[in-house]
């Protein structure tokens, strides 16, 4: 059986599949090119064995992105789209997205960089309803970390939450993988929420439903292994406590930007899905 550290349910639930344990399924399909597999926790039974909460995990598979021809990008952005749809609620409303994450260190950049790329409308709709008023009402808050503001990232979204009261959040953040492969290749998108820093065993206060009061959809990327658990892999066991070892992509910084740009414009499409934006138009909006 696999151990260490992962955010991935695509991986936690490895072991428990080829056990054939309950109360989880897997269904594997292709979605713009790239493959999908969707991950579903059933009940608490499931949850136990994966040690994941009950509910729906998407994780998209980027290994070809940068082989697959010059429309990779628009492909990517549309999956994501796509994923977002199965999970977002039909009755859509003023959203807040919030990226998690310390924007100073690269590997856990993805979600302040992504809210980059997120189109802000609130306060558009609210100014100028007229012109403005066929774009979802979306707010983007940057949370940082506890290290630089002094301040759980989990009580600055309660805050906004509290002063906003959105329909819906939306959490963007870096995670932890058991394989090296896996690093900033793939995308996970669920319906349960986060516990930001949990893959790297410095968890914070979760971030779901039962905290919030509103459904939250996580999005997340892998950009690190621990050093343990990487050797592992590598077929060995580690000689010396690498549990404070983290191993990330030597080209981290060109990955994380491109990947936190995809996800901001297939945020933008699934929000704003009544415009049918297309990638020159989230261009020009956000230029």
């Amino acid at each position: 059986m696999q151990t260490g550290r992962t955010d991935l349910a695509l991986e936690a639930a490895a072991p428990v599949l080829s056990q054939h344990g309950p109360g989880v399924t897997v269904q594997e399909e292709e979605l713009c090119g790239f493959p999908l597999t969707c991950v579903h926790v059933t009940d608490e039974v499931g949850a136990k064995s994966v040690g994941k909460p009950v509910g729906q995990y998407l994780t998209l598979d980027l290994q070809s992105y940068h082989n697959t021809g010059m429309d990779a990008f628009v492909r990517a952005v549309e999956a994501v789209q796509h994923c977002l749809n199965r999970l977002l609620p039909e009755d859509l409303g003023e959203t807040l997205v919030v990226g998690l994450g310390n924007r100073a260190v690269t590997p856990d950049a993805i979600g302040p960089r992504c809210a980059d790329h997120v189109l802000v409308t609130r306060h558009l709709t609210r100014q100028d309803p007229k012109l403005f008023g066929g774009f979802l009402p979306v707010a983007a808050l940057a949370a940082g970390v506890l290290g630089t503001t002094g301040v759980e990232s989990a009580a600055l979204v309660s805050a906004v939450h509290r002063e906003l009261q959105p329909k819906l959040i939306l959490a963007v953040d870096a995670l932890a993988a058991r394989s090296v492969r896996r690093l900033c290749t793939t995308i996970q998108i669920t319906d349960t929420g986060i516990i930001p820093g949990s893959g790297v065993g410095n968890a914070r206060s979760a971030l779901n439903q039962s905290t919030l009061g509103v459904p939250v959809i996580a999005l997340g990327v892998p950009t690190v292994v621990d050093g343990a658990t990487l050797c592992r892999e590598l077929g060995g066991e580690p000689e010396a406590d690498l549990s404070h070892t983290l191993v990330t992509p030597k080209d981290v910084d060109a990955q994380v930007h491109e990947l936190s740009r995809i996800l901001g414009y297939g945020i933008n499409a699934a929000l704003q899905r009544e415009q049918q934006l297309t990638v020159e138009e989230m261009d020009y909006y956000l230029s």
